[in-house]
């Protein structure tokens, strides 16, 4: 179906769409559940010590056969020195070949990984990280436009001209994130030389997402305006949902969100006024909750339809070229 793919090449998977690794959210359910519909479940370990990192891993395995992979962040691993080396030998352990790295340079453990036969790809905001990691020897990149949810880098570029960017410079694997909840945005990154997906804020308000009821109905409910950019120092920028919290943050008049605000008060308690939850723009395009195999077959089906409608365009015979005016 997808013939010469490489993402699905390297992912092993049957769709090239991949679950963004959300904080807390890409846990077992939800992972699980997307590895299941074929697509490419991402478990997150920004969040989590070896030993519960350990425990998701079980949970999963034991959910699906189906393929499965981990992301690092090295923004963490940076700090810790002790995660560094656990979460790798771990990595060696558990028999996942596929491994995201996101928020730092990769460098460092690029070469570490493939050396021990892992397929690595880096998440970049810009033009000069997607080539920084190129050199550093990744094998493909998820290129993350500013229409991400979440921590973000302060020079924004959005997913139409980054794309077309990063794939005018390098040649490996492209993997588009930012703005994509179906089939349409699917064809559209594939147009613009990605031959991937990544969804985050589209899996958030799946059935299997673990998130709080209220906050998918929020997402669900907000406009393609209703989501905002505040500062996360140092030297970062988050987007958000538009909630009371977020707008008096941003106004001085609210207290900068917190780690407990997003996991205690709003994924697990469902308090969407008092909270900064992450959502991407891609909010706009979401009307309902659906069960994460639905969102994969229904994303795969509406990328062949636009495929198909596009190619309807070309002429039977005869020549290409624009007709004379």
């Amino acid at each position: 179906m997808f013939e010469g793919n490489r993402v699905l090449a390297h992912t092993g998977s049957r769709y090239p769409i991949i679950q963004a690794p959300m904080t807390w959210v890409a846990r077992a359910p939800l992972v699980s559940a997307v590895s299941a519909a074929g697509a490419m479940g991402l478990l997150e370990t920004s969040s989590l010590d070896i030993e519960t990192s350990a425990a998701e891993f079980r949970k999963i395995r034991a959910a699906t056969d189906q393929p499965f992979g981990v992301n690092l962040l090295i923004r963490r691993l940076k700090t810790d020195p002790d995660m560094e080396g656990q979460i790798l030998d771990w990595l060696l352990e558990c028999g996942v070949r596929f491994v995201t790295t996101s928020a730092g340079d990769p460098t460092r453990y690029v070469r570490r990984l493939k050396d021990a036969g892992f397929t690595v790809y880096h998440s970049v905001p810009t033009l000069e990280a997607a080539l920084k990691a190129v050199d550093a020897g990744v094998d493909g990149l998820t290129v993350e436009g500013a229409e991400s949810a979440g921590v973000r880098n302060p020079e924004q570029v959005h997913s139409f001209v980054l794309l077309q960017a990063v794939r005018e410079r390098v040649d490996v694997p492209i993997v588009a994130a930012g703005g994509i909840v179906d089939g349409r945005g699917m064809a559209a990154a594939f147009a613009l030389g990605a031959e991937g997906v990544a969804m985050g804020t589209r899996f958030l308000t799946s059935q299997e997402s673990p998130v709080h009821p209220a906050y998918k109905a929020a997402v669900v409910a907000a406009p393609p305006s209703g989501t905002m950019i505040n500062p996360r120092p140092p030297g970062a920028i988050f987007r958000t949902l538009k909630t009371p919290r977020a707008i008096g943050y941003a106004a001085g008049t609210a207290p900068p969100p917190s780690h407990r605000d997003l996991v205690e008060m709003l994924y697990i308690g469902g308090d969407v006024d008092n909270t900064t939850g992450a959502a991407g723009e891609s909010a706009g395009l979401i009307h309902e909750v659906r069960p994460v195999a639905d969102i994969v077959r229904s994303s795969i089906e509406g990328f062949w339809r636009e495929i198909d409608r596009l190619s309807a365009l070309r002429p039977a015979s005869g020549p290409r070229a624009l007709a004379p005016t």
